[in-house]
């Protein structure tokens, strides 16, 4: 019962951290803020996270995951399925994937990027995003590469710098968030781009 408690507060102050950093920023929220949007005392809030900083960390990874279970991105099922099925079929899988989580999260990252300018910790935050996903999707195009010929006889190195750039939060922003694209627009012209990009 307390252990659930706990977990719900958890939730209930990081959801009220996701809605002030996504409104005003993340420079402009306070601990103070967070505290009083959760409806606990600020005291508890920082017994919690420790800072500010934490609480972005955290936020972010439960964002990019959809969940608050310890399981890396790259031992998720979509991975799995992505990984087993054929080259095309892949960049569905990996482009549906993508499109689901940069949904949940791209507001937040604009948060982050926006930050990450005037603040050393935030950068460092940010480039460890920008690692991760290049990771993710080293790991793909390594799978891609093994199925069949990349096109132009290109390496899986730069096969996940291109999906790096097509699958970037700041592209998904500019063409959902500001130009006003559906998510299923922009799922369409992901799969093209990087058919047309990585496929022979």
């Amino acid at each position: 019962m307390r252990a659930a408690r706990t977990a719900a507060n958890r939730a209930r102050m990081l959801e009220a951290a996701r809605e002030l950093f996504t409104a005003h920023g993340y420079t402009a929220t306070t601990m103070k803020a967070i505290a009083e949007r959760a409806g606990m005392a600020v005291q508890t809030l920082y017994f919690t996270f420790a800072t500010k900083r934490a609480i972005l960390s955290e936020l972010l990874d439960v964002e990019i995951a959809g969940d608050a279970e310890p399981v890396a991105t790259l031992d998720r099922p979509w991975v799995a399925a992505a990984v087993a099925a054929p080259p095309a079929e892949q960049l569905r899988l990996q482009v549906a994937a993508a499109g689901e989580i940069l949904e949940r999260v791209t507001p937040l990252l604009e948060a982050v990027r926006s930050a990450a300018a005037n603040d050393p910790e935030i950068a460092e935050l940010w480039r460890t995003n920008i690692e991760q996903r290049r990771t993710v999707q080293l790991r793909l195009a390594e799978a891609l590469a093994a199925k069949t010929a990349l096109r132009g006889g290109m390496d899986a190195s730069r096969a996940a710098d291109i999906a790096l750039a097509v699958l970037a939060p700041e592209t998904y922003h500019l063409l959902v968030g500001e130009r006003g694209w559906s998510a299923g627009q922009w799922r369409e012209w992901a799969v093209d781009a990087l058919t047309r990009q990585l496929l022979d």
